[in-house]
């Protein structure tokens, strides 16, 4: 009796993990190919330095921005569904609110200023108020798309996130032919977050009544406080090089620096939020089976791996000529850290799903102490790294720290929680990308040599690399598909 009660379970799971995949990869999907399509326009619309304000600018507002959020969202995932009340979205909702308005006065009246006269920059003074316009109008969004994740109903968190970026994105795009400018991109960055907000309502129906509870204020900021921790932490690691490469180099060197990111980390960023997403209350579910959250975590791991390899081998082979041909030659200095953040990219999704699994377990203050850790190794080599070597410096500064990023996640298998990976297993899941991604990266490198265009080397390295996938992983793809239709 005990088995056949648990069956359901374990398919109702299987069936919004393969649901939540498939929604999640085709909002990917769509998002990058038009903010792709976007970022090749308007680079070819504006220049380095208009990139770079921009850069100097989200420093600030982002590191507000995550202030903003509180972990109120991750708090109410991970929360068990009898244990939430309506006094816990209540409460949520009017705190985010008021918080969110109070840092929108300290970043306009508080922080332009002293942003400007730190990058000697004057429309700077312009720009972060504007921008801070996001932080204030976030948090309204934030109990809406908490719920909709926890429902794991990925189907309508597609389309507002597809929606409202492309309104955004195509009323940007005309500005910039318009001679907008620098606020063109600008408007790119608020205006997501409001378009986004009728449809969140529209998603939910859930409105907000003027409720505001002590005991539900402990109960999600008392998570929240270690969650906000660790995504403050996990900020300053990963834009401390555009604060220091804005206020060493100035802008038309962050604005080079920002499209190398632009096309190698923030594709790796938004497919690990894809998996991350759907896993992170999957996590939460599960996490009294060690067994069941391993194999996820490793399928999760060969799965990134399998996205995420042949685009990075593309880049360090033909980036010199991807760069130039589609962005012109203003964009050349963009090259070499481009292939170095290539590698970087591929050493860190192979710790892709940490992240979901410590804040899954209930073990958001083991991530802090690990964001600390990191930082303190990071700060240092970035520092001497730019002050030495300028923007290859500060690539250089990521592929080593994303490498001791690697050592930590393994040393936290083995030692500090329940779940135990050990390196040969780690290496067993993800042996096929990577020997795909060796062949591959020899492959077209040759083709290189002796002169094929880049495009061609782009449509060789698909296939080189599906073919190898394919010879080396038949059968579990095949084992795959047959599941994904199942459901």
């Amino acid at each position: 009796m005990e088995t056949i009660l648990k069956k359901p379970v374990i398919q109702t799971d299987k069936k919004l993990v393969a649901s939540g995949i498939i929604w999640n990869f085709v909002q990917m999907i769509i998002n990058q190919a038009f903010a792709f399509g976007l970022k090749l326009i308007l680079a070819k619309l504006l220049f380095p330095s208009q990139f770079g304000l921009v850069g100097m600018a989200v420093v600030f507002t982002g590191f507000v921005q995550v202030l903003n959020d509180l972990g109120v969202g991750a708090a109410l995932v991970q929360r068990k569904a009898e244990d939430l009340r309506n006094e816990h979205f209540h409460t949520a909702f009017w705190v985010g609110v008021i918080w969110s308005g109070f840092l929108f006065l300290i970043m306009s009246f508080g922080v332009a200023q002293p942003a400007a006269s730190f990058y000697h920059e004057p429309m700077l003074k312009q720009i972060v108020p504007v921008l801070s316009v996001g932080i204030l109008f976030s948090p309204i969004n934030l109990v809406h798309k908490a719920q909709l994740t926890k429902q794991m109903n990925f189907k309508k968190l597609a389309f507002i996130d597809n929606t409202s970026n492309i309104l955004a994105g195509s009323i940007s795009l005309v500005m910039a032919l318009m001679g907008a400018g620098v606020w063109s991109l600008v408007f790119n960055s608020v205006a997501t977050v409001l378009f986004a907000m009728p449809l969140f309502f529209n998603a939910t129906k859930w409105k907000p009544a003027f409720i505001m509870e002590k005991q539900a204020f402990k109960d999600v900021f008392g998570f929240g406080v270690y969650t906000t921790g660790s995504n403050i932490l996990n900020y300053l690691y990963n834009n401390i090089d555009y604060l220091l490469i804005g206020k060493l180099l100035g802008a038309s060197s962050l604005g080079i620096y920002t499209l190398a990111f632009v096309l190698t980390d923030t594709f790796r960023s938004r497919l690990m939020a894809v998996i991350n997403n759907v896993m992170y209350p999957i996590y939460g579910k599960k996490q009294g089976d060690p067994e069941s959250l391993k194999r996820y975590y490793l399928k999760v791991i060969l799965f990134n791996c399998l996205c995420i390899f042949p685009i990075m081998v593309y880049f360090i082979v033909s980036g010199e000529q991807f760069v130039v041909k589609i962005f012109g030659a203003k964009w050349t200095e963009t090259v070499l850290p481009l292939q170095i953040l290539s590698l970087s990219v591929m050493l860190h999704i192979l710790v892709s799903g940490n992240t979901a699994l410590l804040r899954g377990l209930g073990k958001p203050g083991l991530e802090m102490k690990q964001q600390v850790l990191k930082a303190l190794i990071f700060l240092p080599s970035l520092a001497v790294g730019i002050y030495y070597y300028g923007i290859t410096g500060a690539a250089y500064a990521i592929l080593i720290n994303k490498l001791v990023v690697v050592l930590f996640a393994q040393y936290t298998f083995n030692y500090l929680i329940p779940i135990k990976i050990s390196f040969k297993e780690f290496i067993i899941a993800i042996k096929a990308p990577v020997i795909a991604a060796i062949i591959t990266a020899a492959v077209t490198y040759f083709f290189k040599w002796v002169g094929v265009n880049y495009l061609i080397i782009g449509a060789l390295t698909c296939g080189c690399y599906g073919l190898t996938i394919w010879l080396l992983m038949k059968e579990e793809l095949m084992a795959l598909y047959k599941g994904f239709r199942k459901n």
